[in-house]
């Protein structure tokens, strides 16, 4: 039997030549998936607020270390007095005169935390935000591998589609122009043209679809790498479509509760939401601070010299009495919060649970899946070579013919999308396990032929002219 080899090769993306402004290149899927790692605007946006929240750890942590201020102040100071002496006694008044005068003064504080238990918790709580934040980023890595590898398959996917179509286009074209010439020699009525002519336009409208298809598909993962690739590289014959190993639901249960990051960052949040709790409960306690301050003070008035200054070295503690129920009030929310992270992890760690199950269950039907579509394509080419030679002997209609010829190349297209459908879901069981990283991408990646070539829309012909190219059926792999 003779192999289909159309995909033993790379494809260039269904775009129009002239949409492209800009030099192209050609990658395989680890390529592409290392320039999403550097390109995908989520990812950054992800390493950036981790970066953030890091940093609050240590916004944190400066209120639990010497805190030094200093102000000064200049000033004109006009004063106003309208004393006067009476009974013989002064009154330590000017007699009534006005005073101008220019004034300065410096103070210098430092203070350091001696016990303060609300900062302390806060601090707490930002490693904890680390710890969240820091699974929220492996989450959205591994949400972008599988998004990549995704789109780049939908792409081979979507290619083999197309290529199963336009075979049937020039299937039905063929066998267009047959009842054509046998209508001009008498052999068949003007229906069965007609016939055939209504096939062939829904083949090609399925084909032009198939094309537009395409285009989209490629338009995701420029999307996704901030790219534009010339060609990427084909899935190859020799893909081992086998259940996943090992083949225990439980055990990829068991994995996915200790690495999946979803999971582990709904956890995190938890013990986030309890340390708010810890922090309410704290505004309750003393805080103590000792401090050290110098004030320097000066002016210009008439009769006075010199400058005051004074020092203060001391402990300073603050008790909070009452806060009109603000502390209750906070204690309440945030235990709210608590039992709501509490009700988010159980909900994350059951929706987890679920699509392990279900990636592991769609990954082992797969496998017989892509043997029966296979198997479908020899079925249903030979069933369309007895229905041509029924139709050769009278005993069968075009229509017949027809209606074989399309559930022939539905066959090839369903087996294209049984073996895409192993592929996705083989990541998207190592996403939900929390396994998906670069080294499984590039497992993957070896299965790529490393074949290319050049594929654009072809200029539209009329599919009955004799100069056609007629190309054989594509024949199922074994």
């Amino acid at each position: 039997m003779t192999r289909h080899r159309t995909l033993r090769r790379a494809l260039l993306p269904a775009l129009i030549a002239s949409a492209f402004a800009a030099p192209l290149q050609a990658a395989d899927l680890l390529t592409i998936t290392r320039d999403a790692l550097e390109n995908n605007a989520e990812l950054a946006s992800a390493r950036s607020q981790t970066g953030s929240v890091e940093a609050g750890r240590d916004v944190e942590r400066a209120d639990l270390l010497p805190q030094v201020n200093t102000s000064a102040n200049v000033s004109h100071n006009r004063q106003y007095e309208s004393q006067t002496q009476t009974g013989g006694f002064p009154t330590g008044g000017t007699g009534g005169g006005d005073d101008n005068y220019n004034s300065a003064g410096l103070t210098l504080e430092a203070t350091q935390a001696l016990f303060d238990a609300r900062n302390s918790r806060e601090v707490e709580q930002a490693e904890r935000q680390i710890d969240q934040q820091t699974y929220q980023l492996a989450a959205t890595e591994q949400q972008v591998l599988i998004d990549v590898s995704a789109a780049y398959f939908e792409i081979l996917r979507a290619y083999e589609v197309l290529e199963a179509r336009r075979a049937q286009e020039r299937a039905i074209g063929r066998q267009l122009e047959q009842a054509r010439e046998q209508f001009e020699v008498g052999l068949i009525a003007i229906t069965e043209v007609e016939e055939a002519k209504a096939a062939f336009d829904q083949a090609r409208a399925v084909r032009i679809a198939a094309e537009s298809d395409l285009q989209v598909r490629f338009e995701v993962l420029e999307r996704l790498t901030g790219q534009r690739y010339s060609s990427i590289d084909a899935l190859g014959e020799e893909v081992p479509i086998q259940p996943p190993t090992p083949d225990d639901r439980g055990h990829w249960v068991e994995l996915a509760m200790e690495n999946n990051p979803l999971v582990l960052a709904s956890e995190a949040g938890v013990e986030v939401s309890r340390s708010s709790v810890e922090i309410a409960r704290a505004q309750r306690l003393p805080t103590v601070n000792a401090f050290a301050n110098y004030n320097y003070a000066d002016d210009d008035r008439d009769g006075v010299e010199g400058h005051n200054s004074a020092s203060q070295v001391g402990l300073r503690a603050t008790l909070p009495l009452f806060t009109g129920g603000r502390t209750q009030a906070s204690i309440r929310q945030n235990t709210y919060r608590l039992e709501a992270s509490q009700y988010d992890f159980e909900a994350q760690r059951r929706d987890t649970v679920q699509q392990v199950r279900s990636r592991f269950t769609q990954l082992s039907n797969d496998v017989s899946t892509v043997e029966a579509r296979a198997q479908a394509i020899v079925s249903n080419q030979s069933a369309l070579d007895a229905t041509r030679a029924g139709y050769e002997v009278g005993t069968r209609n075009i229509v017949d013919v027809l209606n074989a010829e399309q559930n022939l190349y539905n066959a090839v297209a369903d087996h294209a999308s049984a073996r895409y459908d192993y592929v996705i879901n083989l990541l998207s069981l190592r996403q939900q396990s929390g396994t998906l990283d670069v080294p499984a991408v590039e497992e993957v990646n070896a299965w790529l032929d490393g074949g290319s070539v050049s594929f654009t829309l072809p200029e539209e012909r009329d599919p009955t002219d004799a100069a056609m190219q007629i190309g054989e059926p594509p024949r199922p792999r074994e």
